[in-house]
């Protein structure tokens, strides 16, 4: 067998009861009712460290899901993504009991000052030895910029402009305010660390004012990997001037021209194209036959809720899809031929342009969307994981349906099969978790606009 450069693995979850699987923590097998138990994530992050994942990812929202129906009861009486933990709490703990996994952080720029957020950050980077990755997010939930004191969600574009400013400030702090050599650590003198070298930074930006220094000292990677989501031309542009990881969602026919894409905006921000990392999304069902893996597929499809997969997708799209009537077809909704399809936002008229019968009723279709997985067994899970890497993406976030077992199922058959054929690393690398996806140190590239704030605080790289 012809063994292939590897791909990253990342595992997709949230501190949360359920995140993308509708209501399958009340499936029998499920754990995910035990999130409030330390022991449930530490088992979790261990089986992902036996299998050799590079990273545990976790997204975050700050508001309940309240568009479908116009208020939050659906996503507390489903669970969705409802009650919801603060990750930043979790992942040192989890970062004790592992040697080797990354763990990425999402958390909103409106969520704290950039002051307080780049400690939190250092902190954390300096706990696990530097695995940490932070997945910047502007929110999308009308509720979490009432709760953070906006009076509302800001604009899209002000969310990017306040962004732009933040990653400023908090590059600054992390990349200039303490010289590589600040930290004395002398017993004999009593210095720790020479004022000389520690620098305030005087940032004045349009949103932000931090004079600085930094409250803590260089950790291992100084700036945390950085992740982003990249949809709209301003989040790619976005993207592309700070991401080392783009998480984005298209299906596989799509990916080359929207690696592309993505590639692009990073080289015309004056990156090289392999300083990114594209990363899309993969789920799936498995059996140890076909006619296996179809039953449990529709066990799994039947058990969801309907009223969960409303929910996420009425926040997600910003459309409150209780106004139409699951007997609606989604040609009916499309030609306009009910009232409640006015105002229907683009993101929404092309999922349903994408469903393969528009004779379907809305709740097939609903149902269809939240079911978007590979089905098959772990040889042919294996096929369509190597396919996607012929499209040419760089890694892969896996989603659970049901935990721990989705993970138990990866770990156990498509581990084996993937490092054979190369797919997945067959050991890992020592060092931070920048240099064990790069393998070119711990520290951002010259040419990123972090490490360019150390230049012009120091006249070095």
């Amino acid at each position: 067998m012809i063994r292939r450069p590897r791909l990253l693995f990342s595992a997709f979850n949230e501190f949360v009861l359920s995140h993308h699987d509708h209501g399958l923590w009340a499936y029998p097998e499920s754990r995910q009712p035990e999130l409030n138990s330390v022991d449930y994530w530490v088992n979790l992050a261990r089986l992902l460290e036996r299998g050799r994942f590079d990273l545990f990812f976790f997204a975050d929202v700050l508001a309940p899901y309240d568009i479908y129906r116009g208020n939050r009861d659906a996503a507390l009486r489903s669970g969705m993504q409802s009650p919801v933990n603060d990750p930043a709490v979790l992942i040192p703990i989890l970062a004790y009991v592992t040697q080797n996994l990354g763990f990425a952080l999402t958390e909103n720029i409106l969520q704290e000052p950039p002051y307080t957020f780049a400690r939190k950050i250092s902190t954390m980077d300096h706990l696990s030895r530097g695995r940490i990755a932070w997945n910047i997010v502007t929110s999308f939930l009308p509720g979490a910029g009432r709760n953070l004191g906006h009076a509302g969600l800001p604009s899209h574009e002000e969310r990017y402009g306040r962004a732009e400013d933040y990653v400023a400030a908090v590059y600054k702090l992390w990349e200039a305010s303490w010289e590589d050599d600040a930290v004395l650590c002398d017993r004999i003198a009593q210095h720790y660390a020479d004022p000389r070298k520690v620098h305030e930074i005087n940032h004045h930006g349009p949103y932000y004012d931090v004079i600085g220094p930094h409250l803590t000292e260089p950790s291992p990677q100084r700036t945390p990997l950085l992740f982003q989501a990249a949809a709209s031309s301003v989040g790619v542009q976005f993207a592309g001037r700070h991401a080392e990881i783009l998480f984005t969602s298209f299906n596989r026919t799509m990916a080359p021209q929207s690696i592309a894409r993505l590639r692009a905006a990073a080289v015309e921000a004056g990156r090289r194209s392999d300083q990114v990392k594209i990363f899309a999304g993969f789920s799936f069902v498995m059996g140890s036959t076909e006619q296996e893996a179809r039953q449990l597929a529709r066990e799994l499809s039947d058990r969801q809720s309907l009223e969960s997969i409303l929910t996420k997708f009425s926040g997600f799209w910003n459309f409150d899809l209780s106004r139409f009537d699951l007997n609606d077809t989604v040609a009916e909704i499309l030609n306009g031929d009910v009232a409640a399809a006015a105002g229907l936002p683009p993101i929404a008229r092309q999922a349903l342009s994408a469903a393969p019968e528009k004779s379907w009723s809305f709740e097939r279709f609903a149902r269809w969307m939240a079911a978007q997985h590979v089905v098959g067994t772990p040889e042919s899970i294996a096929e369509e994981i190597t396919a996607w890497q012929d499209a040419g993406v760089d890694g892969l976030n896996i989603y659970y349906q049901v935990s721990p077992r989705t993970y138990e199922d990866f770990v156990n058959e498509l581990t084996p099969r993937l490092t054979a054929r190369g797919i997945m690393q067959d050991s890992y690398t020592s060092g931070t978790l920048r240099h064990k996806i790069f393998g070119n140190g711990p520290f951002l590239p010259p040419e990123h606009p972090a490490r360019k704030a150390r230049q012009v605080a120091f006249g070095t790289s």
